[in-house]
Protein backbone atom coordinates (compact mmCIF):
# COMPACT_ATOMS: atom_id res chain seq x y z
CA UNK A 1 0.00 0.00 0.00
CA UNK A 2 1.28 3.47 -0.94
CA UNK A 3 1.65 5.55 2.24
CA UNK A 4 -0.19 8.87 2.47
CA UNK A 5 1.66 12.07 1.79
CA UNK A 6 2.34 13.89 5.05
CA UNK A 7 1.35 17.55 4.80
CA UNK A 8 2.44 19.80 7.66
CA UNK A 9 1.26 23.40 7.78
CA UNK A 10 0.67 26.42 9.97
CA UNK A 11 -2.78 27.12 11.38
CA UNK A 12 -3.51 29.94 8.93
CA UNK A 13 -3.88 27.52 6.01
CA UNK A 14 -5.27 24.54 7.92
CA UNK A 15 -8.90 24.67 6.81
CA UNK A 16 -8.05 25.50 3.21
CA UNK A 17 -5.46 22.75 2.90
CA UNK A 18 -7.76 20.18 4.49
CA UNK A 19 -10.31 20.82 1.76
CA UNK A 20 -7.68 20.84 -0.97
CA UNK A 21 -6.28 17.54 0.35
CA UNK A 22 -9.72 15.93 0.14
CA UNK A 23 -10.10 17.06 -3.48
CA UNK A 24 -6.63 15.82 -4.32
CA UNK A 25 -7.40 12.41 -2.83
CA UNK A 26 -10.65 12.27 -4.79
CA UNK A 27 -8.95 13.14 -8.06
CA UNK A 28 -5.77 11.07 -7.71
CA UNK A 29 -6.59 8.34 -5.15
CA UNK A 30 -3.39 9.33 -3.30
CA UNK A 31 -4.12 9.85 0.38
CA UNK A 32 -2.90 12.97 2.19
CA UNK A 33 -2.43 13.12 5.96
CA UNK A 34 -2.72 16.82 6.80
CA UNK A 35 -1.63 18.22 10.16
CA UNK A 36 -1.38 21.82 11.36
CA UNK A 37 0.27 23.61 14.26
CA UNK A 38 1.53 27.08 15.02
CA UNK A 39 4.06 28.20 12.43
CA UNK A 40 6.82 28.63 15.00
CA UNK A 41 6.09 25.14 16.33
CA UNK A 42 6.15 23.59 12.85
CA UNK A 43 9.56 25.14 12.18
CA UNK A 44 10.87 23.94 15.54
CA UNK A 45 9.70 20.39 14.87
CA UNK A 46 11.38 20.29 11.47
CA UNK A 47 14.57 21.74 12.92
CA UNK A 48 14.38 19.00 15.55
CA UNK A 49 14.38 16.24 12.95
CA UNK A 50 10.71 15.61 12.19
CA UNK A 51 10.04 14.92 8.53
CA UNK A 52 7.16 15.75 6.20
CA UNK A 53 6.55 15.30 2.49
CA UNK A 54 5.08 18.78 2.02
CA UNK A 55 5.38 21.80 4.31
CA UNK A 56 3.26 24.96 3.99
CA UNK A 57 4.27 28.03 5.99
CA UNK A 58 4.86 31.74 5.51
CA UNK A 59 7.23 32.11 2.57
CA UNK A 60 9.95 33.61 4.77
CA UNK A 61 9.89 30.52 7.01
CA UNK A 62 9.97 28.23 3.96
CA UNK A 63 13.08 30.03 2.71
CA UNK A 64 14.80 29.75 6.09
CA UNK A 65 14.03 26.03 6.40
CA UNK A 66 15.24 25.47 2.83
CA UNK A 67 18.51 27.28 3.52
CA UNK A 68 18.97 25.09 6.61
CA UNK A 69 18.54 21.93 4.54
CA UNK A 70 15.16 20.81 5.89
CA UNK A 71 13.33 21.43 2.59
CA UNK A 72 14.38 20.72 -0.99
CA UNK A 73 16.13 23.58 -2.74
CA UNK A 74 14.07 24.92 -5.64
CA UNK A 75 10.82 23.25 -4.55
CA UNK A 76 9.04 26.35 -3.19
CA UNK A 77 5.60 27.03 -4.68
CA UNK A 78 3.74 30.20 -3.70
CA UNK A 79 0.15 29.26 -2.86
CA UNK A 80 -1.86 32.14 -1.37
CA UNK A 81 -1.74 35.62 0.11
CA UNK A 82 -3.51 36.30 3.38
CA UNK A 83 -4.40 39.54 5.15
CA UNK A 84 -4.93 40.39 8.81
CA UNK A 85 -8.44 40.81 10.18
CA UNK A 86 -9.90 41.99 13.49
CA UNK A 87 -12.53 40.33 15.67
CA UNK A 88 -14.59 40.97 18.78
CA UNK A 89 -16.76 38.63 20.81
CA UNK A 90 -20.15 38.04 19.17
CA UNK A 91 -22.66 40.59 20.45
CA UNK A 92 -19.99 43.01 21.67
CA UNK A 93 -19.83 46.61 20.44
CA UNK A 94 -17.88 46.90 17.20
CA UNK A 95 -15.32 49.72 17.20
CA UNK A 96 -14.63 51.82 14.15
CA UNK A 97 -11.60 50.40 12.30
CA UNK A 98 -12.17 51.99 8.91
CA UNK A 99 -9.03 54.14 8.96
CA UNK A 100 -5.59 54.01 10.52
CA UNK A 101 -6.53 56.75 12.98
CA UNK A 102 -9.76 54.97 13.94
CA UNK A 103 -7.97 51.68 14.49
CA UNK A 104 -5.28 53.33 16.62
CA UNK A 105 -8.04 54.78 18.79
CA UNK A 106 -9.76 51.37 19.05
CA UNK A 107 -6.50 49.73 20.11
CA UNK A 108 -5.88 52.36 22.78
CA UNK A 109 -9.41 51.93 24.12
CA UNK A 110 -9.41 48.10 24.15
CA UNK A 111 -9.26 46.58 27.61
CA UNK A 112 -7.27 43.64 26.25
CA UNK A 113 -6.01 42.68 22.82
CA UNK A 114 -4.28 39.69 21.29
CA UNK A 115 -2.25 38.64 18.29
CA UNK A 116 -0.23 35.55 17.47
CA UNK A 117 3.51 34.95 17.42
CA UNK A 118 3.35 34.43 13.64
CA UNK A 119 3.88 36.92 10.80
CA UNK A 120 0.76 38.91 11.64
CA UNK A 121 1.86 39.35 15.25
CA UNK A 122 5.35 40.45 14.25
CA UNK A 123 3.87 43.03 11.89
CA UNK A 124 1.36 44.34 14.44
CA UNK A 125 3.97 44.77 17.14
CA UNK A 126 6.00 46.84 14.70
CA UNK A 127 2.91 48.85 13.77
CA UNK A 128 2.07 49.63 17.40
CA UNK A 129 5.68 50.62 18.00
CA UNK A 130 5.57 52.94 14.98
CA UNK A 131 2.40 54.48 16.39
CA UNK A 132 4.28 55.11 19.63
CA UNK A 133 1.81 53.17 21.79
CA UNK A 134 3.45 49.76 22.28
CA UNK A 135 4.77 50.60 25.73
CA UNK A 136 1.40 51.99 26.73
CA UNK A 137 -0.56 48.87 25.74
CA UNK A 138 2.04 46.18 26.42
CA UNK A 139 0.46 45.06 29.71
CA UNK A 140 -2.90 44.56 27.97
CA UNK A 141 -1.56 42.33 25.19
CA UNK A 142 -2.36 38.63 25.61
CA UNK A 143 -0.23 36.34 23.45
CA UNK A 144 -1.89 32.94 22.96
CA UNK A 145 0.09 29.73 23.41
CA UNK A 146 1.36 28.20 20.14
CA UNK A 147 -1.48 26.57 18.21
CA UNK A 148 -4.23 28.34 20.18
CA UNK A 149 -6.24 30.60 17.86
CA UNK A 150 -6.60 34.22 18.90
CA UNK A 151 -10.28 33.91 18.00
CA UNK A 152 -10.87 31.29 20.68
CA UNK A 153 -9.65 33.75 23.34
CA UNK A 154 -11.96 36.39 21.90
CA UNK A 155 -14.90 33.95 21.95
CA UNK A 156 -14.21 33.12 25.60
CA UNK A 157 -14.23 36.79 26.53
CA UNK A 158 -10.59 36.69 27.61
CA UNK A 159 -9.66 39.20 24.91
CA UNK A 160 -11.56 42.27 23.79
CA UNK A 161 -9.93 42.86 20.41
CA UNK A 162 -8.27 40.05 18.44
CA UNK A 163 -5.98 40.27 15.41
CA UNK A 164 -5.07 37.30 13.22
CA UNK A 165 -5.04 36.07 9.65
CA UNK A 166 -8.58 36.34 8.30
CA UNK A 167 -8.51 32.65 7.35
CA UNK A 168 -8.01 31.72 11.00
CA UNK A 169 -10.66 34.02 12.45
CA UNK A 170 -13.46 33.31 9.99
CA UNK A 171 -14.05 29.70 11.10
CA UNK A 172 -14.35 30.34 14.85
CA UNK A 173 -17.78 30.39 16.48
CA UNK A 174 -18.68 33.03 19.03
CA UNK A 175 -16.86 35.95 17.42
CA UNK A 176 -17.63 38.67 14.89
CA UNK A 177 -14.97 39.49 12.32
CA UNK A 178 -15.46 43.25 12.03
CA UNK A 179 -13.15 43.64 9.05
CA UNK A 180 -9.62 43.64 7.73
CA UNK A 181 -6.96 46.15 8.67
CA UNK A 182 -7.46 49.43 6.80
CA UNK A 183 -5.92 49.20 3.31
CA UNK A 184 -3.22 51.76 4.05
CA UNK A 185 -1.74 49.57 6.81
CA UNK A 186 -2.76 46.08 5.71
CA UNK A 187 0.00 43.47 5.59
CA UNK A 188 -0.32 40.50 3.25
CA UNK A 189 1.55 37.32 4.12
CA UNK A 190 2.57 34.99 1.31
CA UNK A 191 2.13 31.33 2.23
CA UNK A 192 4.19 28.86 0.25
CA UNK A 193 4.76 25.15 0.13
CA UNK A 194 7.92 23.11 -0.34
CA UNK A 195 8.99 19.49 -0.38
CA UNK A 196 10.61 17.94 2.67
CA UNK A 197 14.29 17.08 2.27
CA UNK A 198 13.60 13.48 3.33
CA UNK A 199 10.48 13.05 1.15
CA UNK A 200 10.40 9.54 -0.34
CA UNK A 201 8.18 10.52 -3.27
CA UNK A 202 9.13 14.02 -4.47
CA UNK A 203 7.14 13.65 -7.69
CA UNK A 204 3.92 13.05 -5.76
CA UNK A 205 4.70 15.91 -3.38
CA UNK A 206 5.36 18.21 -6.32
CA UNK A 207 2.05 17.17 -7.89
CA UNK A 208 0.19 17.99 -4.67
CA UNK A 209 1.79 21.45 -4.53
CA UNK A 210 0.94 22.09 -8.18
CA UNK A 211 -2.67 21.11 -7.50
CA UNK A 212 -2.85 23.40 -4.45
CA UNK A 213 -1.65 26.33 -6.57
CA UNK A 214 -3.86 25.57 -9.57
CA UNK A 215 -7.03 27.33 -10.79
CA UNK A 216 -8.91 24.11 -9.98
CA UNK A 217 -9.02 25.09 -6.31
CA UNK A 218 -9.40 28.86 -6.71
CA UNK A 219 -12.87 28.62 -5.16
CA UNK A 220 -11.39 26.92 -2.08
CA UNK A 221 -8.82 29.68 -1.62
CA UNK A 222 -11.51 32.36 -1.89
CA UNK A 223 -13.90 30.60 0.46
CA UNK A 224 -11.22 30.48 3.15
CA UNK A 225 -10.36 34.16 2.89
CA UNK A 226 -7.23 33.74 0.78
CA UNK A 227 -6.13 35.37 -2.46
CA UNK A 228 -4.03 34.04 -5.32
CA UNK A 229 -0.29 34.73 -4.96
Amino acid sequence: MVPPLKLLSSMATREMLAEIALRYERDTARAVAAEAAGGVEVARRLQGGETADVVVLAASAIDQLTAAGHLLEGSRVDLVRSGIAIAVRAGSPEPDIATEAALRKAVLEAGTLSYSTGPSGVYLEGLFERWGILGQIRARIIVPPPGVPVGSLVAQGAVGLGFQQQSELMHIAGITVIGPLPPEIQSLTMFAGAIGAACSDPAAARALLAFAASPAVADVRQRHGMAAP
